[in-house]
């Protein structure tokens, strides 16, 4: 799956026929995140998933390693994203944090759309933003925020066993998590990429925002 104009209007035309679904949580605290589309390049070497042996134009997801420093989920997987700042739509916000945290400078015309929001255990309310970031070749992990920067294949999100889903003692809703290589990303970065799968591009209607988080994500 090339990373190419057939596939930017496929995903586009599938996020413009979106209602999503908007979340009003007075007294959660708003934040946004990226989802870039990105070439798949020469990747970063991951178990179970080889890396090209020169760049590719394939299409993938970049996808961070979080800062083993940080307070909050250190190390975990996650998409570039953080607070929306006083009136900053969350758009702005997801290409703010894109520049911020992989040194990657989009303008509004990167956007393709958003999918629902998704409120966490911790007292966030996240707006995911799809952008289309094209070859992005020079990225640069902020030492404060990022531990390492990975472009994922989307083909590996398309694999027939996810989305893993397990049951949990207080939800009658199960955890989600979305397989990647030889490990795996918890919600709610997993419900992201789930999403955007089905919808944009398997063409199948879904809503995650009942999925629930591991215990460990919900500090």
């Amino acid at each position: 799956m090339l990373l190419d104009d057939t596939l930017r209007a496929l995903i586009t035309g599938r996020l413009q026929g979106f209602e999503t679904l908007g979340l009003s949580a007075p007294s959660s605290k708003r934040a946004a995140v990226a989802l870039a589309l990105i070439e798949e390049g020469t990747g970063a070497a991951l178990p179970g998933i080889p890396a090209p042996a020169t760049w590719s134009r394939a299409a993938a997801v970049l996808l961070t390693r979080r800062a083993l420093h940080l307070r909050n989920h250190p190390n975990q997987w996650a998409l570039p994203g953080g607070a929306i700042d006083g009136a900053e739509s969350p758009e702005l916000a997801a290409l703010r944090e894109l520049h911020e945290e992989v040194g990657l400078h989009l303008d509004q015309l990167a956007i393709l759309g958003r999918l629902d929001d998704f409120a966490t255990r911790s007292g966030f309310v996240i707006t995911p933003v799809v952008v289309w970031a094209g070859a992005a070749r020079e990225l640069v992990a902020s030492e404060d925020e990022v531990a390492s920067i990975h472009r994922i294949p989307l083909t590996e999100f398309m694999r027939a066993d996810a989305p893993l889903l397990d049951a949990i003692e207080d939800s009658v809703h199960p955890v989600l998590r979305m397989p990647v290589g030889d490990t795996w990303i918890a919600a709610p970065t997993a419900a992201f990429l789930y999403q955007f799968r089905e919808l944009c591009i398997a063409n199948r209607l879904t809503r995650v925002a009942h999925f629930e988080q591991p215990l460990f994500a919900r500090k």
